[in-house]
């Protein structure tokens, strides 16, 4: 029987590990967030030093209301350098997406992000039972757009005029998705990926 999908977990492979979220971790997260200075990329939402114990409770109550399961990252050393999510669970449906996600520069392109989405996808889909996993992400956020790309998800479409940014404009959203089908062989993509110690950052 498919696990609770809001049930908090550890998760590990040889370039990261994913803990559940805790108020205990904002000094290091907003530490980390100043390496590249984040919170100033205007396609993304990311918390300033600042506002990371804000945005930590945020992520908790969310979990709490059921609809949200945060996790921080670390890296191989055990250093903590982002967060992530599964986000707009479906428990009926068995749907999660992966996002709110973002990681210190000092990492990104490097084998921390395709380690990461390994894991996260592994028990969405072998541990949890879900049918299918999203990314949405912003359509001119190249990046991240070209990271969720080389995972193996396959872009279902775009939402006009999604959502407003923090500075007022509009967003068109780009949504991604793997499906329990094509698991398998993403799954096998990915391994190679992390043994030829290539990225998808």
């Amino acid at each position: 029987m498919a696990l609770d999908l809001l049930q908090p977990v550890s998760l590990a492979g040889p370039h990261a590990r994913l803990e559940p979220l805790d108020a205990s971790h904002g000094a290091a997260l907003a530490e980390a967030v100043v390496d590249g200075e984040l919170w100033k990329l205007w396609y993304t939402s990311v918390p300033s030093p600042e506002r990371m114990a804000a945005e930590i409770e945020r992520r908790l109550g969310l979990w709490r209301a059921g609809s949200m399961l945060p996790f921080t990252v670390f890296d191989a050393a055990g250093r903590v350098v982002g967060m992530t999510t599964y986000m707009n669970v479906d428990s009926v449906h068995r749907r999660v997406e992966i996002g709110s996600t973002w990681y210190a520069r000092s990492v990104q392109r490097s084998g921390l992000n395709t380690q990461c989405k390994r894991l996260l996808l592994g028990h969405a889909f072998d541990a949890l039972g879900c049918i299918a996993v999203e990314f949405r992400t912003h359509r001119l956020n190249a990046q991240s757009r070209r990271a969720i790309e080389r995972l193996g998800a396959q872009l279902d479409g775009i939402l006009r005029a999604h959502q407003r940014t923090a500075d007022g404009s509009l967003r068109d959203t780009a949504v991604y998705s793997i499906t329990a089908t094509e698991w398998p062989t993403v799954r096998t993509h990915l391994d190679f990926q992390l043994q030829r110690g290539r990225s998808s950052a």
